[in-house]
């Protein structure tokens, strides 16, 4: 430290008018150039006329950027503070003080890491000098009031799309696939050819149980494109089939205002998407590519990182090859996943086999029903007597919200009070009845045994449905009769 210290005051004792002084120059153009007054060439034009009416100055380095001033992570900043560190320059010139950093944090360390390598920072534009204590206690403050006015425009900004978001209002700039803006209310109002689209997405997954990918195809095939006029992917119906804003909703951060525009989609057929999204592994960071050709997308769970398995082929010289291939390796090549490819045909035809065999059994199937209908009727007992404490609970919860709400009419309780019990009450209520149902299922819904004749039938209309029947109705019965936990069969592969 003593020997910084003493490095740095000999280069500040040596810069005099008599001498000459390096400097090194830095631009950098915003992100919204289109916004900023002076370009990266205006900048450094204006620089070099500045140094040049100075006795004694001369450029050395020059160093730019183009990107946000918001970041320390900028290339051309970082070659300029290595070279201040080598000594390669007295001084750092910049045209405004933004354009060198947006963050009094950032620019306390840009300041201490010039001032430990020697180096004084100057504005062309602005009447401070860091050689002084006066100038650098300028430029904090001046970094200061930029950081605070930023700030305060951006809480204008977000305050700004919560009130709009509350109203109903849409927020999130260019208009989404289906609607329009209406320019005069702001809200969102279908848009009269790609409404019928998106109804149309929503009914192919949810009803004929198409895959993401495959209905991008057959969306592609006949004509149609995206808002943007590219063609459809898999990965864009998926985030649509994802989003709320199809129900009517409209939401900014943490506030949501429903009913806000009218919907495209019931609530029921988009919960049922949710539903065979989260079956088949589409859902959040499990999403795997779902394609109709594959009856096992999302089934299969790889032993290695725990992703899911999803279509993949290749095109041979004779005929195309049909794999599964954990979603790792598929997106980021075997470095990512190194966990083995399946051959689809072969896994298909198995399972499709192993389903219908199981079927076979009537034996085997009569005796697990008759095991099932056996212990559900063992715990019968305990269900009635649970049954018996949730409605006498139910009751006893029902007569304390009406106590509340009571002492409320009668003036006796003030409204605040009254309102927080009433809510925990109501909650805890919802709760009970909730149980309560699931109680009476369970004492009253015992299953039957099915005759050998049903079991026969089922069997024959399993095999037609997957040896004959339409990829969406294959993928049904998978999903509905296969487990993703019982096709893990990969770890000794």
């Amino acid at each position: 430290m003593a020997a910084r210290r003493k490095l740095t005051t000999r280069r500040r004792e040596a810069i005099t008018p008599e001498t000459m002084l390096r400097v090194a120059i830095y631009t950098r153009r915003s992100t919204d150039d289109e916004h900023q007054p002076y370009t990266i060439e205006a900048q450094t034009q204006k620089l070099a006329a500045y140094v040049d009416s100075q006795p004694g100055w001369q450029i050395t380095a020059r160093f730019t950027d183009d990107a946000s001033g918001a970041t320390l992570d900028r290339p051309g900043l970082t070659n300029a503070l290595t070279a201040a560190r080598a000594g390669r320059f007295d001084l750092l010139l910049v045209y405004r003080l933004d354009r060198f950093s947006r963050r009094i944090r950032d620019l306390a360390t840009l300041m201490d890491d010039l001032d430990a390598a020697g180096v004084h920072f100057r504005s062309a534009t602005e009447p401070f000098d860091t050689a002084s204590p006066a100038g650098r206690l300028f430029v904090q403050m001046l970094g200061a009031f930029a950081e605070f006015e930023r700030e305060v425009i951006i809480d204008r900004v977000i305050n700004g799309m919560e009130r709009k978001a509350a109203k109903g209002e849409w927020t999130h700039g260019p208009r989404p696939y289906g609607y329009t803006v209406d320019q005069i209310t702001h809200r969102l109002v279908p848009h009269p050819d790609e409404q019928h689209v998106v109804s149309e997405i929503f009914d192919l997954y949810g009803g004929t149980r198409l895959g993401t990918r495959a209905i991008a195809a057959r969306l592609n095939e006949h004509g149609k494109r995206t808002r943007a006029g590219k063609p459809w992917s898999g990965h864009t119906i998926a985030r649509m089939l994802t989003n709320r804003l199809y129900l009517g909703e409209v939401g900014f951060r943490d506030v949501t205002a429903e009913q806000a525009h009218p919907p495209l989609v019931d609530e029921d057929l988009f919960d049922k998407c949710q539903a065979i999204l989260e079956a088949r592994g589409e859902a959040h960071s499990q999403r795997a590519a779902s394609n109709s050709d594959y009856d096992l997308t999302g089934r299969i769970t790889c032993p290695q990182c725990g992703r899911k398995y999803i279509g993949t082929s290749a095109t041979g010289k004779l005929r195309r090859y049909r794999y599964y291939t954990c979603f790792t390796r598929a997106r980021y090549g075997a470095t990512g996943c190194d966990a083995a490819r399946i051959d689809a045909d072969l896994l298909d035809t198995a399972i499709t086999d192993a389903l219908i065999g199981f079927f076979a059994n009537t034996d085997l199937i009569i005796e697990a029903v008759a095991m099932e209908r056996s212990l559900r009727a063992e715990g019968s007992h305990r269900h009635h007597a649970e049954l018996d404490t949730i409605t006498g609970q139910i009751t006893t919860t029902e007569a304390a919200i009406d106590r509340y709400l009571t002492a409320f009419e009668n003036g006796t309780l003030d409204e605040r009070t009254c309102g927080r019990r009433v809510n925990d009450l109501t909650v805890k209520l919802d709760q009970l009845k909730t149980r309560h149902d699931e109680l009476r299922q369970l004492c009253h819904d015992l299953p039957q045994l099915p005759s050998p004749t049903a079991i026969e039938q089922l069997r024959q209309d399993l095999a037609h449905v997957l040896r004959h029947g339409t990829p969406g109705q294959r993928k049904a019965v998978i999903e509905t009769r296969v487990s993703g936990q019982n096709v893990c069969l990969l770890r000794g592969s």
